[in-house]
Formats: structure tokens, sequence, C-alpha cells
């Protein structure tokens, strides 16, 4: 088994918010599909981080939803993105997968998902800049939650790997409740998504910083190909 990631998927199967309107996002859909099924295997995993359906509900989600269920692989990772209206509490959405036998499909949320040598954990993070109250009072929560699952992942006794929406550094910028997290776990590998455009990727951290390896992972960065974690 392997590991595979991605973020930014920005599906619309079931709304018309088409991705396509912006440069480099030509026939997109088709290119992931065909991707995706060449490079991960029947009995892989793979991470999707964030920003997954524009559906505003979980009903609008359900074509992108069952679009990614339909694909290869054993078990398709999800967390939240910024984007991700249709995104509920985790026992309403595990009900709704259930009741649409979207079988391949977890949650990530407060929790870690033991994956070969290695531990799935993560949430979906929040920007850099907190000078606003409301915003750094997300951020705290958002801190919470990446804690509350590398607790869950420490008690596999497999290495920690953190997924995020949101990077924790971007050009100079740090979120340093987010990085207090990742050093006070040992974490050393990154991957996020959320960062777009050719200005976005030449701000965007890539490799090592402080200890710790970051990968940028968004879908059009990676050329709408699972990128393999391990």
């Amino acid at each position: 088994m392997a590991l595979y990631a991605i973020a930014d998927l920005h599906l619309s199967l079931g709304t018309d918010k088409p991705m396509d309107i912006f440069k480099g996002w030509d026939n997109y859909v088709e290119l992931l599909e065909q991707h995706w099924q060449e490079t991960v295997g029947e009995d892989d995993a793979i991470v999707i981080a964030g920003d997954i359906s524009w559906g505003m509900s979980l009903e609008e989600a359900l074509p992108d939803l069952q679009f990614i269920d339909r694909l290869n692989g054993r078990e398709k990772i999800l967390l939240k993105g910024n984007h991700d209206y249709w995104w509920n509490t985790r026992s309403k959405m595990e009900v709704f997968f259930a009741e649409n036998g979207l079988s391949t499909l977890r949650i990530l949320h407060n929790n870690a998902y033991p994956c070969g040598d290695v531990c799935v954990c993560g949430t979906r993070g929040w920007i850099n800049d907190t000078s606003q109250e409301p915003d750094r009072k997300v951020l705290l929560r958002e801190a919470g939650r990446l804690r509350a699952s590398l607790v869950q992942g420490q008690k596999a006794g497999k290495r920690l790997l953190v997924f995020l929406h949101y990077p924790p550094v971007f050009a100079t910028d740090r979120n340093e409740e987010i990085l207090k997290v990742l050093e006070e776990f040992g974490v050393s590998e990154c991957y996020y998504g959320h960062i777009h455009g050719r200005g976005g990727f030449s701000k965007a951290v890539t490799g090592e910083r402080d200890g710790v390896h970051y990968r940028l992972i968004s879908c059009d960065y990676v050329q709408f190909c699972p990128v393999q974690v391990l």
C-alpha cells in the first residue's frame, strides 16, 4: 500500500462553478481522473487536503463525493478547506456517506489515521494574519484541533505526518500557533494546499525550513496528479 496526497480539487459536478474559467484549469476534471487512475492503486490511500467541492450542502456535494469514491484507492482521507461549505459534523457526514454508499471516504477531524509506517494527522489551519480577534479565535481553535489529531496519532506509535489546507509558512509569514504545535510533536513533514497561480507558487515554501519539510500539493501546482508521500 502506498500513500498519496493532493489538495484543492474544487469539483463542481453538482453545481455551476467550473474552474476551467481560470488559466491552467482546462479540462481539469478529466486530467485529474486520468492522472489519479494511472497513479493511485486500488489498495492505496490518498489524503485530500481541503477545497474538495463547491457544493453548499452535502446534497449538492454528493456528485463530487461520488466521483471521488469511484476513483482508485481503498481510503480517501478528507480534511476541510476554506471553500468546503458542505462540510458538517463528522457524525452527520459519516451517516451521509453510509446512506449513499460512499464506502472509501474518511473524515480527518480531531483524529488520525494509521497508514503503513506513518500516521496521517491534520486540520484545516487558518490564515497567518491574526490581527483581527475573530481570526485569532479561529486560529486557536484550529491549533487545538491539530494538537488533538497529533495526540491521537501518537497513540499509534508511528511517524507523524501533518496535512493542512492553509500553509503554516508562506513567503516570510509564519503562523506561530500552528508552528508551535508542529514543534511540540516533533513533526518533520507537512503537506498543504490553498495556494494557486504563478504568483502564489513563487512565494510558497517548499523544502526544509526550521527542521520541517514542507510540500505544496495544490491541484494546479502538482498538475492534477496525486503526489506520492510514501
